[in-house]
């Protein structure tokens, strides 16, 4: 940026660095990222579709037995607008970021949103247990706030409503 005759130059040392920017690992590397947010590199050999709708990225070769297959990426059927057509995938490698889950007997990465396939992030979804109490109708909170006590000790005070002028 030039002022006057005064040059001033802005470096920036410490950028963030994204998960897009970080190097993909393998899908048999995925059991030292368990709950972690990684980008798995793989290879699409299958999708397999569910009565439900629910959708399976068979990433192991064919040759790899159904009980040694470790690793899968699933696409549930309340996600498919978000998806999108998983069939155009079978035949190519793909990266794709996501939180790996584990479970007994294979790990996983939910394929929520089409952008997880470009770098971005899983599809948000609220935690169900922290909306059992919420009513907006009534303005009252979805969790029990400390530093909202209203006297009674219950913690669950209502806020007041907006009001508009």
């Amino acid at each position: 940026m030039r002022i006057g005759n005064r040059c001033f130059i802005f470096l920036f040392t410490s950028l963030p660095i994204s998960a897009a920017s970080l190097p993909c690992i393998a899908p048999e590397a995925t059991a030292a990222s368990i709950n972690k947010e990684v980008c798995v590199r793989a290879h699409v050999y299958n999708v397999v579709q569910l009565r439900s709708g629910t959708r399976f990225l068979d990433v192991c070769s064919p040759q790899t037995p159904n009980a040694e297959c470790r690793f899968t990426i699933i696409s549930l059927a309340e996600d498919a607008r978000d998806v999108g057509a998983l069939t155009p995938l079978v035949g190519a490698d793909i990266q794709i970021r996501g939180k790996v889950r584990s479970f007994p007997d294979h790990r996983e990465i939910m394929l929520t949103h089409a952008r997880q396939l470009h770098g971005g992030p899983e599809k948000f979804r609220p935690n169900p247990a922290l909306l059992q109490r919420y009513s907006a109708s009534e303005h009252s909170l979805a969790f029990r706030d400390p530093n909202l006590r209203n006297g009674n000790g219950n913690g669950a005070s209502k806020p007041k409503p907006l009001s508009v002028q």
